[in-house]
């Protein structure tokens, strides 16, 4: 039996827990060993019945494909018995180690499981036991448990300012549509503000660096590497556009779509998702008008491109109207102050509208 590849993150797994010893009879289906990625705890079964032998080491490194365990087609011979001292019934069944994380996070307790009735007590079990119970619970997805951390490491250690200013885009939505005729892929405002944020590296390298351990200094990063959320309803994924202040529009449209894909797949690879030193929010459902995003551990600020809405203007005493989005950005205040926030909000305004002269 080989070591079953989990995810597309992770080249190597520990093994953290054996659930059946060499010698003991195993059914096909039966957890036998528990394998650690860096997202999760994930039970393995066994593909066949019989007597297994344990091949890997307790808290071992493996790798896809590596041998984990080898399971014979019978018993070994019985021998004849001895006489031994009666044991003592065990105390209760075996509770994995996924199933003891959900059992923290649904409120099912060790009584509860007893009931159950069997040797191992899996995940599943008690996600089930938990759906029967009156409480009303919705487990979290592996990508949101992730996000969730991300979020509390933040809060917990960047004390986070921010500032918003009112860009009109009428300008940009029109040439959006052009621009997607010429570079024959999808152009919109995140194209824009990802080509418009990457070009504000050299002249903004604050925004683009992190602080360094002994918090007396800032390590700057040599090239803008943007991080643009996605969010397709099954959790928020960060991929990067490597490099992105030396893309064109095409390419940056191009990798930008090629993301949406992998998005709604949930399929990234590892270096999609490393090495971001900024991010691009994007906030466009349901008319949202402002959002405050939370900064990304490990980088000193985060834009939030928000939904255009139309507002009315005087213009020489006659009214009009415009659309408007509020672009708003949460930043580390220990490496920016709100005036230089202030001055790369315009900028930004600035490199967006040439953008839309030049492309």
């Amino acid at each position: 039996m080989k070591v079953p590849k989990l995810n597309n993150n992770d080249d190597t797994y520990v093994l953290v827990e054996w659930l059946a010893a060499t010698g003991t009879e195993v059914k096909e289906g039966d957890p036998i060993a528990v394998l650690e990625t860096s997202k999760s705890a994930e039970e393995v079964p066994a593909d066949a019945t019989g007597v297994l032998r344990q091949e890997i080491a307790l808290m071992a490194d493996c790798a896809p494909g590596d041998l984990l365990a080898t399971i014979g087609a019978s018993a070994p011979t019985p021998v004849a018995p001895v006489a031994a001292a009666p044991q003592a019934a065990p105390a209760g069944p075996v509770i994995t180690a996924p199933a003891r994380a959900a059992m923290d996070e649904l409120g099912v307790t060790e009584a509860q499981l007893a009931a159950l009735g069997v040797n191992v007590v899996r995940r599943a079990d008690v996600e089930r036991l938990a759906a029967e119970t009156s409480t009303r619970t919705a487990p979290l997805s592996k990508v949101q448990q992730a996000v969730g951390r991300a979020v509390t490491l933040s809060h917990s250690t960047i004390p986070a300012a921010y500032a918003v200013v009112d860009m009109p885009l009428d300008e940009e939505l029109a040439a959006t549509r052009r621009l997607t005729k010429e570079v024959r892929r999808p152009v919109g405002l995140a194209e824009l503000f990802v080509m418009g944020v990457a070009r504000l590296h050299g002249e903004f390298p604050l925004f683009f660096a992190t602080l360094g351990p002994d918090r007396t200094q800032a390590v700057l990063s040599e090239r803008a590497n943007v991080g643009v959320t996605f969010d397709t309803g099954d959790g928020l994924y960060v991929p990067v556009v490597h490099d992105a202040g030396s893309k064109t529009m095409q390419e940056v449209a191009t990798r930008l779509m090629e993301y949406r894909v992998a998005a709604m797949k949930g399929d990234f690879s590892a270096a999609d998702l490393a090495d971001a030193n900024i991010a691009v929010t994007l906030h466009h459902d349901g008319g949202v008008t402002l959002a405050i995003p939370f900064i990304f551990p490990g980088t000193a600020c985060a834009l939030a491109v928000t939904a255009p809405q139309e507002v009315l203007y005087l213009d020489g005493g006659e009214v009009r109207s415009r659309a408007v989005a509020h672009i708003g950005l949460a930043y580390d205040h220990r490496l920016i102050n709100g005036r230089d926030a202030a001055r790369f909000l315009h900028a930004l305004q600035r490199e967006v509208r040439g953008l839309v002269a030049t492309e």
